[in-house]
């Protein structure tokens, strides 16, 4: 996660140059003040549509993972075994209790479906968030957007 926020600053900042080395060539008799607003323009542009193609992506993996997720890593056999391994004491007794292989399985079968619906809480937040990474930049956007357009009429 930090390389890619150190990749993607380091994106940023080359384009950042390569935006003001070409704007100067181009643009070096119409002054520097428009230079550096289209320079400016064009990064927020940039920054806010990363931004949202990245928050679109974050979306599209958590709703995969809402609709399909990640099945339980442990099989009941595994379960059944560490079951056995650990000592099981009675509340007011000292004696050992032996579950059957029935209340096993609706152990297993309970701590699968919490699993699962674990998983499922956990990408609707992520969900949430992408959204805001969708929602917060775009009308950042659309608003350079205009203001380009606008500009070159």
């Amino acid at each position: 996660m930090m390389f890619s926020l150190i990749g993607v600053g380091a994106v940023v900042v080359v384009v950042f140059i390569v935006f003001i080395v070409t704007g100067l060539k181009v643009e070096t008799d119409k002054g520097e003040k428009d230079v550096i607003k289209n320079v400016y323009i064009y990064l927020v542009l940039f920054a806010t549509l990363m931004m949202t193609i990245g928050g679109s992506v974050g979306a599209f993996m958590a709703v995969a993972d809402i609709v399909s997720p990640v099945p339980y890593y442990q099989t009941f056999e595994e379960f059944k075994r560490f079951d056995s391994e650990k000592p099981r004491t009675g509340i007011e007794t000292d004696e050992k209790v032996n579950l059957t292989e029935e209340e096993l399985k609706q152990q297993y079968d309970a701590m699968v479906l919490m699993e699962k619906e674990r998983q499922v809480n956990r990408a609707k937040n992520n969900l949430i968030k992408s959204f805001g990474w969708i929602i917060i930049p775009l009308p950042v956007f659309v608003y350079f957007q205009r203001r380009l357009v606008n500009k070159d009429i």
